[in-house]
């Protein structure tokens, strides 16, 4: 066997037919293996579902119960072999449970990374660079004008703003599962002990975050709130909320959305509020570019993003590079990238 023959693209997703196993379908199939819990990636409906235990534990609080007919938990670092193939879950460094998936057949290793980032992110374990003969990689900010600055300078940027103007609200505009927590991470780090006030959604995925060992200090309901209690306090909830909770305020709040599109100037004044925070749950150019020489693949598989710069990139350095394409990937995350 090849390593190109050990996963093939199918209408359903990535299909390992000696296991008989996709990896994150867009489908509904009989056996998936999940990299993480946004649901792009993770779909309610499967016959069979490995993860690692946050993961399936997201899928749970947003599907409920029955998301799958079957469910198994795997620990990082600890292979499982189905029909001769070996499948390993490494951190991937993206969100809570967040994980690259190792497939290993006939002595050919191939890693699907899902989704990830390399920069420290204290809500789940860094990702780990592993060597294989084919990498399949993400590639949202694959071009080279994406290079975000460390997220310590926005959350800075944030705490000025909210000393500046203490008399309002401050909205940020995060996807809640991820973002968000990682927003409140960042801001305990910095010595931000205020309540944060978060929507429903995202209240529910805190304690499930809380739950797993990260610690978000309090946490408020951001719609039982008066004007007057929001008054230089931080809100986070995801961009459609915005309305909702200060649609007919007397004092409007400092918006900002959260997001690594916004390091392209054009983009960061057309949609990033206020006060554009450029955070990322992706690898930027540099990321991707010095991760996939870490691990220094024969091949270089793009799974979504922007693949033309890569893919030239990878050529120029000797490898074999070429896009996958699968649709439905990258449609969820919004303004959590």
């Amino acid at each position: 066997m090849k390593p190109s023959e050990i996963l093939k693209l199918t209408p359903s997703g990535l299909y390992c037919e000696a296991g008989d196993f996709y990896i994150d379908p867009v489908r509904k199939v009989s056996r998936a293996v999940i990299t993480h819990g946004h649901s792009d990636h993770a779909r309610p409906g499967h016959g069979a579902v490995l993860a690692t235990q946050p993961t399936l534990d997201v899928m749970k609080a947003r599907y409920g119960p029955n998301f799958t007919s079957s469910q198994q938990s795997l620990n990082y670092n600890d292979p499982i072999t189905l029909a001769g193939t070996s499948i390993t879950l490494k951190p991937a460094g993206h969100v809570i449970g967040s994980a690259q998936v190792i497939v290993e057949s006939a002595g050919h290793r191939v890693v699907v990374t899902g989704d990830y980032k390399r920069t420290r992110d204290p809500t789940c374990p860094s990702f780990e660079p592993i060597s294989c003969d084919i990498f399949i990689t993400e590639a949202t900010f694959g071009l080279p004008i994406f290079r975000h600055p460390a997220p310590e300078t926005q959350i800075l940027r944030l705490l000025n703003s909210v000393t500046l103007f203490s008399s309002r609200p401050h909205f940020i505009a995060a996807y809640s599962l991820g973002k968000a927590q990682r927003l409140i991470t960042l801001l305990r780090e910095a010595g931000y002990d205020e309540p944060v006030y978060v929507d429903r959604a995202t209240a529910k995925l805190c304690a499930l975050y809380e739950n797993h060992g990260v610690p978000l200090g309090t946490i408020k309901p951001v719609d039982q709130q008066s004007e007057n209690t929001l008054k230089g306090k931080i809100c986070i909830a995801p961009p459609t909320m915005h309305g909702t909770l200060f649609g007919a305020t007397q004092n409007p709040p400092i918006t900002s959305f959260a997001s690594g599109w916004l390091s392209v100037r054009k983009r960061a004044i057309s949609t990033g509020g206020n006060l554009p925070l450029v955070i990322s749950d992706h690898a930027d150019w540099r990321e991707l570019t010095e991760t996939t020489s870490e691990v220094a693949p024969e091949e270089l598989w793009i799974t979504h993003g922007a693949a033309d710069a890569l893919i030239a990139w990878a050529t120029s350095r000797g490898m074999k590079a070429r896009p996958l394409s699968i649709k439905g990937y990258g449609q969820d995350d919004g303004p959590s990238h």
